[in-house]
């Protein structure tokens, strides 16, 4: 029987490993991410033949991700197949990316089924272009950062941990310019961008802030993905002040992300003015993901 065990920030070197032997591009693949929205999603991690299982609940069950790393994955796999199949339920693989499917065609070729959600798509940027944002297209970016710029009484700044008051403030701002539409899904976004705050250091996530004036009116976290692509978790701005989320967006950029060739920003949810804020920043790629369904009677 494989054990599955709660988050533990003691977990993070090794998780970290596993998944930096994949060189996974989708952004659910570091601890971080997972141990923010632990509560949540009720993640749980086992150490399996040398590979990393999460697994998450999903109504009354579970569902997991592919044996990651570089241990014995076929075994990994079958031994969670059996452990699903002879509780008589089917084993739901999510978050699968491209190369999980082409590895699964190799060694179980019909015996599972295969679906998707373009909800769940990460946009994938150059971060090239974030930097310098040029070109037709992103013309009007570049204006709203230049009316932000206007009277040149702006500076950013790397974040540290003694700031979490002061971007805690800056939530509690959000959440009330937000009251008329406020719902479950911010709730939980603002649950998760309270505890990366108050555990910066120990998740080792980087950090910027973001003033005009002396006014903190933007921050964004993050942390390095793969071995090429940087991903930005978090990204909060005040609405209210013209420029402050693209201006964000760029700035952390230029200190962060300068020595990865892509940024990820994570998926939409399917929500339609996130949709198209992503999309017009003009994404490179978006990173597919996959379910799989093996039947408890296959």
């Amino acid at each position: 029987m494989i054990q599955f065990k709660s988050l533990s920030l003691d977990d993070r070197e090794w998780f970290t490993h596993r998944v930096l032997e994949d060189d996974r591009q989708a952004c659910e693949y570091t601890f971080a991410n997972n141990y923010l929205w632990s509560d949540i999603y009720g993640v749980e991690m086992a150490r399996e033949q040398g590979c990393l299982i999460l697994r998450f609940q999903n109504d009354d069950n579970y569902c997991y991700t592919i044996p990651v790393g570089a241990g014995e994955r076929k075994g990994a796999l079958d031994a969670l197949l059996e452990m699903e199949h002879g509780k008589g339920r089917d084993l739901v693989l999510n978050t699968l990316i491209r190369q999980d499917l082409e590895w699964l065609d190799a060694n179980y070729s019909g015996q599972y089924t295969v679906g998707t959600n373009r909800d769940d798509y990460d946009y994938v940027y150059s971060t090239q272009k974030l930097s310098t944002l040029s070109g037709r297209r992103l013309h009007g970016k570049r204006n709203h950062i230049a009316r932000f710029k206007d009277g040149n009484n702006w500076h950013y700044r790397e974040m540290m941990p003694a700031d979490a008051g002061e971007c805690l403030r800056l939530l509690d701002i959000w959440k009330e310019s937000e009251a008329e539409k406020w719902n479950e899904e911010m709730e939980n976004e603002l649950h998760i961008n309270r505890i990366a705050l108050r555990n910066l250091a120990d998740l080792v996530l980087d950090g910027g802030m973001l003033y005009k004036g002396q006014k903190l009116v933007a921050f964004a976290i993050g942390e390095p993905l793969n071995s090429n692509t940087y991903v930005v978790h978090i990204e909060k701005a005040l609405a209210s002040i013209q420029g402050a989320y693209p201006m964000i967006n760029q700035q952390f950029v230029l200190h962060n992300c300068q020595d990865y060739e892509y940024v990820n920003r994570e998926e939409d949810t399917g929500e339609e003015g996130l949709r198209k804020a992503k999309l017009s920043y003009y994404p490179e790629l978006l990173v597919e993901k996959f379910q799989a369904v093996f039947p408890v009677s296959g």
